[in-house]
């Protein structure tokens, strides 16, 4: 187990945590969770036993990361988003064996109290903006925004919101991937694999978000 735990944690054994991972401040690990390696976990953050994070996953302050909820590798949660697992809870009535399950998938982006309703699949590198609320599916790369969150866009892989060229396609100002909506509607990077990590040379950012606006 790794050695980056603080001693506020309550860690219920057993459970799964991946070699590097730091989980911070007054944060419990329930048994039978599974976290992956070289993830963050802030201060004051909740996994519960039937929850699942990947490799690579920050989850920032103020968490709960409840069962049926699935995490893949290299995603965002920000702080104090929100995560369900029943469509229609009431203190009366005992769900605890109907959890619903929520899926938010490799390279995602939940923003700062953003909440998904349980149930959705949150595709590849989508990006939930600050205080939206998802209530239906969100496809690869979509910029979701609102309460109900709508697409506004879509972002590329380095968090960038991407309008088209001369000849459609997409190009991120920071890595000048290019990117493409089929004629289906789906997104997909052109010059790399959404399968595959970050090469190290475009894994750390050199300037902010409003440095590229300008």
């Amino acid at each position: 187990m790794t050695e980056s735990i603080h001693p506020t944690v309550v860690i219920d054994e057993p459970c799964a945590i991946g070699e590097g991972t730091r989980v911070w401040h007054f944060s419990h690990i329930c048994t039978g969770a599974t976290i992956g390696c070289d993830c963050s976990l802030g201060q004051n953050t909740f996994v519960a036993a039937g929850a699942m994070l990947g490799d690579r996953v920050k989850v920032q302050n103020n968490v709960s990361i409840f069962d049926g909820v699935t995490i893949e590798d290299d995603v965002f949660l920000g702080p104090s988003c929100v995560l369900t697992n029943i469509t229609n809870p009431r203190a009366q009535v005992s769900r605890r064996h109907l959890y619903e399950s929520t899926l938010v998938r490799r390279g995602a982006t939940i923003g700062a109290n953003a909440t998904l309703l349980c149930g959705v699949t949150i595709g590849r590198y989508a990006f939930i903006g600050a205080g939206a609320v998802v209530t239906a599916d969100v496809v690869d790369y979509a910029l979701m925004l609102g309460t109900p969150a709508r697409k506004h866009g879509w972002m590329s892989r380095h968090g960038h919101s991407l309008q088209p060229n001369d000849d459609g396609c997409y190009q991120c100002p920071e890595s000048g991937w290019r990117y493409e909506e089929n004629a289906t509607g789906q997104f997909h990077c052109l010059d790399h694999d959404e399968d595959k990590p970050l090469p190290a040379n475009m894994a750390r950012g050199e300037k902010s978000y409003p440095d590229f606006a300008c």
